[in-house]
C-alpha cells in the first residue's frame, strides 16, 4: 500500500494537550489515514525529524470576505501556521446585497475595516445576491484555506431595509424577514450571525453602522431564529456603555448572558483586553460565562497573545496627518517628503502645528494614527542604535527635544522606513497570559484582512509560540498548540479539524520551535489598483498542510488550493 503523504519523525503535539511523542503520520486523499510507526511508503516522503507536526491552527476573527476573492491563501493568515479561519465577523459581509447596494457595502467595510473600496470594485468578483449564492461562489472559489463566514448583521439589515438600515428602527415585519434570510443563510452553510453594537464603528461620515442602530429584541430574534433550527453560533461585540452605569456595571454581560442561556447557542465576546485605564473590566465578563455554562449558556471571550497596536508608517498613516501642512507634504511623494522634512523651518512649523492645532475625531476610526496622549507608549520598532522597541518619549529625553521632532528625526534617520508601534490594549503582558488562561476564553483575535494599513495582528499565533511558550516558559508547547486548534474548533462546532487523529481532516503544519517567530511588518503595494497594506511573515515554518494538499513550504506558498468551506452543524 502506498499513502498520499507519510511525515516521518517529527514530535507529534496532537491539539488535544496531551503530551508529545514521536511518531509518523500518513495521509490519504483529505484525511489522517494512520498515525504512528509506518512502513509503508508515500508518494511524498516528508522529513520532519526536529520539527513539531500540529494540527493546523485555527483563526476564529478575520475579514477576508472581500480578499478571498484575489487571495486563496489569506495572507498574512497562512504564513503563522494558520490552515482554517472564520470571517464577516462584527456583521461585516459582502452577502446578501442588492446588486445596487454594493458600493454601500464596500464603502463600510472601507470605513470600519480599512479595505480600500478601490481594491474591492477592482478585485471583488460579484456573482452572487443571496446569502447562499455567496456561499456557492466560495465553493467555487480556488482556497488555499479552509474559509468558513458568517451572515452578517450590517449586511442583512441593509438587505431588507435599504438605505433605511443607517437610519431607522426595523419594524417587526423586518425583523421577520432578517430571521428568515439569516436561517437561510445558516442552512445554507454560514457559521451564524456576526453583529456590532461598538461606538468605534462608524461610517466615513460617523454615523452608526446598521447593526449598531438596532434594538437589542431585533438582536435577541436574531439569535433566537438560530435557536430554532439549533445551528449556528453568535459573535456580538460590546456596546458603549458597558460598565458605565456605577450602579449596575454589568448590564450588557447579564444581558449578553441571558440570551446565552435562553438561545442555547455558543455566543462570543470579541475582543476581551486589558488597558491601563481599565485593568480588570475583563474579569465581569468571565464571571457572568461560568453563570451561564451553569444554566446552560455558552459564552466565550476573544483574545490577543499580546499588545493590540496600531501601526504608524511614514509609508501608510502617521498621526498628524489630517493636520494642515501635515496634509500636504504627506500626499507627496515619499522621496520629496523625505527632503522637505530635513528642512529644519519646515520641522519646526510642523511641530507646532501638531502641538497646537486641534482635531475632530468624531470621523477618526479607533485603529487610525492619532495623537498619542503619552509618547512613552510610542515604540520604535528598530531603533537607529540597534535597539528593539524604544520608547519614543524616552529617545525623545535623550534628546533633550520635542517627541514631534524626535519622530520625525528617526523617520529621516531611517530613509521614511520607521514602523511605530502604539499599543491600544493589552499592555500589561501578566494580564494577557491571565485572560489567555481563562478557560472561556478563545486565543483569536487577528482582524486578518482588515485595517491593513493601520494593524498587523496576523502573528498572534505565531507569538504564542515564539514568546509564551518557549521566551517566557509560561505556556506549555502542548497548551499552546491547544490554544490555537483544539479549544477553537470545540468552540465553533467544526467536525473533524483541531486534533491530529486517525479519520479526521488532513490539516497540519510543521514548525521548528527553535527558530519561530513573526518578521518585520513591511509595507507592500499588492492589493488590486496598487493599493497598500502590511504584510507580516514568519520564519520557523516548514509546511502547511491543508486538507492533505502541501499548500506552504518553507513560509511561501505552493500554488496548491486545497482548502474547503467550513460550515455550521
Amino acid at each position: 500500500m502506498t499513502y498520499d503523504i507519510v511525515i516521518r519523525g517529527g514530535t507529534i503535539v496532537d491539539g488535544s494537550g496531551a503530551p508529545r511523542y514521536q511518531a509518523d503520520i500518513a495521509i490519504e486523499g483529505d484525511r489522517i489515514a494512520s498515525i504512528g510507526r509506518i512502513p509503508e511508503r508515500g508518494a511524498e516522503e516528508v522529513d520532519a525529524r526536529g520539527l513539531i507536526v500540529s494540527p493546523g491552527f485555527i483563526d476564529g476573527h478575520t475579514h477576508f470576505d472581500a480578499q478571498i476573492s484575489w487571495d486563496p491563501y489569506g495572507t498574512s493568515s497562512c504564513y503563522h501556521g494558520v490552515t482554517s479561519v472564520i470571517m464577516g465577523n462584527c456583521g461585516f459581509t459582502l452577502a446578501p446585497c442588492h446588486p445596487d447596494d454594493q458600493d454601500i457595502l464596500m464603502r463600510t467595510l472601507e470605513a470600519v475595516e480599512d479595505i480600500p473600496a478601490a481594491a474591492q470594485r477592482v478585485g471583488v468578483d460579484w456573482t452572487w445576491q443571496t446569502f447562499p449564492e455567496f456561499m456557492q461562489f466560495l465553493q467555487d472559489k480556488p482556497k488555499g484555506l479552509n474559509y468558513g463566514g458568517y451572515v452578517g448583521h450590517t449586511a442583512l439589515r441593509t438587505y431588507v431595509m435599504r438605505e433605511r438600515a443607517f437610519t431607522d428602527p426595523a419594524s417587526d415585519d423586518e425583523i421577520g424577514r432578517m430571521a428568515e434570510i439569516l436561517k437561510e443563510g445558516v442552512q445554507a452553510g454560514g457559521m451564524g450571525l456576526s453583529t456590532t453594537r461598538s461606538p468605534a464603528h462608524k461610517t466615513r461620515e460617523g454615523a452608526p453602522v446598521p447593526s449598531r442602530l438596532a434594538s437589542w429584541d431585533e438582536v435577541r430574534q436574531l439569535v433566537m431564529a438560530l435557536s430554532e433550527i439549533n445551528r449556528g453560533v453568535v459573535e456580538i461585540s460590546g456596546e458603549p456603555t458597558m460598565g458605565q452605569d456605577p450602579d449596575d456595571p454589568n448590564h450588557y454581560e447579564r444581558r449578553f448572558r441571558d440570551l446565552a442561556i435562553e438561545s442555547g447557542r455558543p455566543m462570543f465576546f470579541p475582543a476581551l483586553h486589558s488597558r491601563r485605564a481599565e485593568p480588570g473590566t475583563w474579569k465581569r465578563f468571565f464571571d457572568r460565562a461560568q453563570e451561564a455554562a451553569g444554566e446552560g449558556g455558552r459564552m466565550f471571550g476573544q483574545a490577543h497573545s499580546r499588545e493590540l497596536c496600531t501601526n504608524w508608517s511614514w509609508r501608510t498613516e502617521m498621526p498628524f496627518d489630517r493636520l494642515s501642512m501635515w496634509r500636504d507634504i504627506r500626499k507627496l511623494p515619499l522621496d520629496e517628503q523625505m527632503t522637505l522634512l530635513q528642512d529644519p523651518d519646515v520641522v519646526e512649523r510642523l511641530v507646532h502645528i501638531a502641538n497646537t492645532e486641534e482635531e475632530d475625531f468624531s470621523t477618526v476610526m479607533p485603529a487610525q494614527a492619532r495623537k498619542p496622549s503619552d509618547w512613552d507608549w510610542v515604540f520604535i520598532l528598530d531603533h537607529v542604535d540597534g535597539t528593539p522597541n524604544r520608547r519614543l518619549g524616552e529617545v525623545a529625553r535623550e534628546r533633550e527635544e520635542d517627541p514631534v521632532k524626535t519622530m520625525i528625526d528617526v523617520g529621516v534617520e531611517q530613509a521614511l522606513d520607521t514602523l511605530y508601534m502604539v499599543p491600544l490594549a493589552n499592555e500589561n503582558q501578566d494580564t494577557v497570559l491571565e485572560i489567555m488562561r481563562e478557560p472561556r476564553s478563545l486565543v483569536t483575535f487577528s482582524d486578518g484582512g482588515a485595517h491593513v494599513s493601520q494593524i498587523m495582528d496576523s502573528s498572534l499565533q505565531t507569538h504564542v509560540l515564539s514568546h509564551w511558550v518557549r521566551n517566557s516558559g509560561e505556556v506549555t508547547l502542548e497548551q499552546g498548540v491547544k490554544y490555537l486548534t483544539w479549544d477553537m474548533a470545540t468552540a465553533w462546532e467544526l467536525p473533524d479539524r483541531g486534533l491530529l487523529r486517525r479519520g479526521y481532516k488532513a490539516d497540519m503544519i510543521l514548525f521548528d520551535l527553535d527558530t519561530v517567530g513573526p518578521e518585520r511588518p513591511t509595507v507592500e503595494h499588492d492589493l488590486p489598483a496598487g493599493q497598500r497594506r502590511l504584510v507580516q511573515k514568519a520564519r520557523g515554518y516548514h509546511m502547511s498542510i491543508v486538507n492533505g494538499g502541501i499548500t506552504m513550504r518553507d513560509g511561501e506558498p505552493t500554488g496548491v488550493t486545497s482548502g474547503q468551506v467550513l460550515t455550521s452543524v
